[in-house]
């Protein structure tokens, strides 16, 4: 475990039993009554699947940009999340179709069809070009673009069609992002994907140190570039997929931590994966302990408190890359 790795996991040690207490009224475990039951069934599945969660994005934020080597690679921006959302609006229609046994399935199953379509995608649009030439940029923003305005079209389209009112605020709601009144059964559902999606990008993260090097440098050592692109369509399918299934379309944050984290490692994509999915995990439960103390008349959605923290960030990327500096 590097430095980094390390300073993330204390912080996070240090946050999971303060998102716990945290909220509109805080949790005094001696004298609140039922805490227990308050702590385990309703705090603590939110505080795992936020954990999840971050770590899938951060981990897949980081993986992105060493594929793609472009600091201002992300899930969210290049469409991935937008296509995982369309596949997960397509299941409220779906849904109604199919057995019981089977609908309960359909969401997560059509979210990370997805994301793994919106990956391939931007893989075969954006490809390997190297991100040091400005044409290069600017392909990955167009082919990220264009996958996002289709995907939200689309969304758009289902929405537009939503069978009764009652549909097309669910969908609304759960657009925005939110862990509110998850339990169990999403922790179950989108934490084996994210691990799986974790475990896959780990595997990657040797190729991606060579792709550093230039593609055919890359090859050069050995590096198949066909099975590197497999593993990161799986990889950043079965994260970003997982957490949309549960949690809606969660932000920037792909973006965010491996800038933070970048500093303290050698910049490689193999030391930025482990370090950035233990940020991500802290920068989801701090902002979703955020979002539950604030005072306002309804709780503000997750996804919509991280976009207000990552647009400002972005625009501050974007100067820093204008004046050669990123």
């Amino acid at each position: 475990m590097n430095r980094a790795s390390l300073l993330f996991a204390v912080l996070l040690v240090i946050l999971v039993p303060l998102s716990l207490l945290a909220g509109r009224v805080w949790i005094d475990p001696q004298a609140t009554p039922n805490a227990a039951i308050i702590l385990m069934e309703l705090r603590l599945p939110r505080a795992v699947l936020a954990i999840a969660v971050g770590a899938g994005l951060g981990a897949a934020g980081a993986a992105m940009q060493g594929y793609l080597r472009n600091p201002l690679a992300d899930p969210g921006l290049f469409g991935i999340a937008p296509m995982a959302a369309l596949g997960a609006v397509a299941s409220f229609w779906i849904a109604a179709a199919l057995p019981p046994a089977f609908a309960a399935w359909s969401l997560p199953v059509l979210a990370l069809t997805g994301a793994g379509l919106g990956m391939a995608l931007l893989a075969l649009i954006a490809g390997r070009t190297s991100s040091g030439a400005g044409g290069g940029i600017a392909l990955f923003t167009l082919a990220g673009l264009m996958i996002a305005s289709l995907a939200g079209a689309l969304t758009a389209l289902a929405i537009t069609l939503a069978p009764n009112p009652f549909a097309l605020s669910e969908i609304v709601l759960w657009l925005n992002g939110a862990l509110t009144d998850r339990s169990w059964r999403e922790v179950a559902i989108a934490a084996p994907l994210i691990a799986a999606g974790v475990a896959v990008l780990l595997v990657a993260a040797r190729s991606l140190d060579a792709l550093t090097l230039g593609e055919e440098a890359a090859q050069s050592l050995g590096i198949d570039p066909r099975r590197l692109l497999v593993l990161l369509v799986a990889g950043v399918g079965l994260t970003v997929g997982g957490g949309v299934a549960v949690a809606g379309i969660i932000g920037f944050v792909g973006l965010i931590v491996p800038h933070l984290v970048r500093p303290l490692t050698d910049r490689l994509p193999s030391s930025l994966i482990v370090p950035s999915a233990l940020a991500g995990s802290c920068l989801v439960l701090v902002a979703d302990s955020a979002v539950r103390i604030l005072p306002l008349i309804t709780e503000l959605r997750l996804g919509i408190a991280l976009s207000l923290i990552g647009a400002p960030f972005f625009l501050y990327l974007l100067l820093r890359m204008r004046r050669g500096r990123l």
